[in-house]
């Protein structure tokens, strides 16, 4: 096995998801078997029970795992899907070495953090990168390792240490390490100068706390002077072709393209023969096309000039991180159909007069009244929910393309039988526990008692309903096409006893679970794009395959819904290209 470490210094948040991302995408591309993992030192089992207003969105993988967001990078850039145990973290160690110490596995030792937690975690690494990740189900020849947060803090003191010895154990030729650092420009701006001192610090400290860098990669919003790199080369210890320049572009798809123009991969493939991993003419190809996509793509985006505004109406909008799938799956949309995207981020609370300033209800509703499409993911809590639902009835009473996402899906079916099925006192059984009817319920097997780990998580199969062959979001599977499968992640469901009441007022359930009895997706059929489902059809999304629901969300609001439909079904790239 090979490893590929991705470490930071400096700051916090310079891109080293980003980064590892890229490298694992280029390594792909050669014709490699590709897997990632990403090691978070807190405390916390997983990222479920965070605030996305502190840490961002908790992405969900296949198994139930409840993620850090830079698992969506990975899987979104090498097309892969990862487990539960991609994800390292201080909690899941210890508790799996705490584990063993009650069954008496240690016989009888005293449990300390050298020998026993880095070894645990060195053990979580090897077993780890050996899982298949993508559809070849081939074992993974490179693993690509993220250490998040930067290297120096506390918390990141076993895992330094552990990964020490994992680079000696994997011996020469084996272990490769980037080090993400940052170098800032002083005064900001074209005529500043480029200080390579915070860079000097980082790689010491990180030589001190037993790890040399072989790689150095410096974020900076300008490209690096010649002067800069070798002043770092030789301050560092390092030739030139080992500096590795990051900075600014349009978009982070440009990254690869970025680190590629540099020899990155070369560079790697020298240190860790990769050359002499085996590979086949079909996986050579393969890459060879991904890349080839990925490049048209991300390149494409700089020529574009027609733009479709989608206003995004949620209660985390003061952190865009909290959505950062959702507007990946946005962009991957947009790059199908050839356009830009601009995602307008509207509090949903200050669509609410009798909480929001006047100016900040104004600008509110401006932005919704005059955006292409209005989308309500995800979310908890009864803040701000009123302001969704009447986002939610302004777009279904003037045909606005709209979709709604897990609550905001439970929002758009509690709108319609307030306003059209004119169901009385009806609410939602986690916003309105007083209510006489609840057309949103928790359910049944969810354990109230407990917060972590407790929903319904994970892939689950959805079925296409009987008679629903008009509906735009199932054209946009194709006609032999009866099931589909996406990730989940929520406590509440559509009370299946007002289910016919609400169908016979006009609004759908076209896709249902295995049973039929847990309802996924709705939609109105006499409207241009109304659809709410109940999975998060964003965890799914690929630059290379972008979700089917917002993809033909944002077409609809583009106004390009059956060119991209035709495109699709006929397993096109993107609008005019074939596959």
């Amino acid at each position: 096995m090979k490893y590929v470490l991705v470490s930071g210094g400096v700051i916090s948040g310079v891109g080293k998801g980003i980064i590892a991302s890229s490298t694992g995408l280029l390594l792909k591309t050669t014709g490699l078997a590709v897997t990632s993992i990403k090691i978070d030192p807190y405390i916390n089992i997983d990222a479920g029970t965070m605030a996305p207003t502190e840490h961002g969105e908790v992405y969900v993988t296949d198994d139930g795992g409840e993620m850090d967001l830079d698992l969506g990078n990975y899987e979104r850039y090498l097309l892969s899907s990862l487990s539960r145990d991609h994800n390292i973290t201080t909690g899941k160690v210890y508790q799996h070495v705490i584990n063993r110490e009650r069954i008496g596995h240690y016989l009888g030792k005293t449990v300390q953090v050298v020998p026993h937690v880095t070894d645990a975690i060195q053990e979580w690494i090897q077993r780890v990168a050996k899982i298949p990740v993508d559809e070849s189900k081939a074992e993974p020849d490179v693993c690509i390792i993220e250490l998040g947060g930067t290297v120096g803090d506390i918390e990141s003191a076993p895992f330094i240490h552990a990964l020490s010895q994992l680079q000696r154990k994997a011996g020469k030729g084996n272990f490769v390490q980037i080090h993400v650092s940052y170098v800032p420009v002083i005064p900001p701006g074209p005529g500043g100068e480029q200080k390579t001192k915070p860079t000097q610090r980082a790689i010491s400290d990180v030589r001190s706390a037993g790890l040399n860098p072989d790689l150095i990669a410096c974020r900076c919003e300008q490209p690096l002077e010649d002067s800069t790199i070798n002043k770092i080369a030789n301050m560092c210890s390092v030739e030139q072709h080992q500096v590795i320049a990051v900075h600014n572009v349009t978009t982070t798809y440009h990254v690869p393209m970025l680190l590629e123009k540099q020899k990155l991969i070369s560079t790697i493939t020298d240190m860790l023969d990769l050359k002499s991993i085996p590979q086949t003419p079909e996986r050579k190809e393969q890459g060879s096309r991904m890349w080839n996509d990925w490049c048209d793509l991300a390149r494409g985006q700089d020529f574009l000039h027609d733009s479709v505004s989608i206003a995004l109406v949620g209660k985390y909008t003061s952190l865009h991180d909290a959505y950062i799938s959702v507007s990946k799956a946005l962009e991957h949309a947009a790059m199908y159909c050839h356009k830009k995207v601009q995602i307008i981020w509207v509090d949903s609370s200050h669509l609410e007069d009798d909480t929001a300033s006047p100016a900040d209800y104004h600008k509110a509703w401006h932005a919704v009244c005059t955006a292409d499409g209005v989308l309500v993911p995800g979310g908890f809590g009864n803040r701000g929910t009123e302001g969704m639902m009447k986002a939610i009835t302004w777009a279904r009473t003037n045909n606005k393309p709209f979709l709604g996402v897990c609550l905001g899906m439970q929002l758009a079916v509690l709108e319609f039988c307030r306003n059209v099925a004119n169901i009385k006192d009806v609410g939602s059984e986690e916003l309105h526990p007083k209510a006489e009817n609840h057309a949103i319920v928790y359910m049944p097997e969810v354990d109230k008692g407990k917060l972590g780990g407790t929903m319904r998580l994970g892939r689950h199969p959805c079925v296409f309903q009987e008679n629903t062959e008009w509906s735009r979001l199932r054209g946009l599977y194709g006609p032999s096409v009866s099931q589909i499968e996406e990730r989940h992640r929520h406590r509440y469901e559509v009370n299946p006893d007002m289910i016919e009441q609400i169908e016979k007022a006009g609004l759908s359930f076209i896709g249902k679970d295995t049973k039929g009895e847990r309802m996924e997706i709705i939609e109105i059929k006499d409207h241009p794009w109304f659809v709410g489902v109940q999975f998060h059809p964003e965890y799914l999304s690929r630059v290379l395959s972008p979700s089917r629901a917002f993809l033909g969300f944002f077409a609809a609001a583009a106004g390009c819904l059956d060119e991209v439909s035709k495109a699709v079904v006929l397993g096109q790239r993107s609008i005019g290209r074939k596959q």
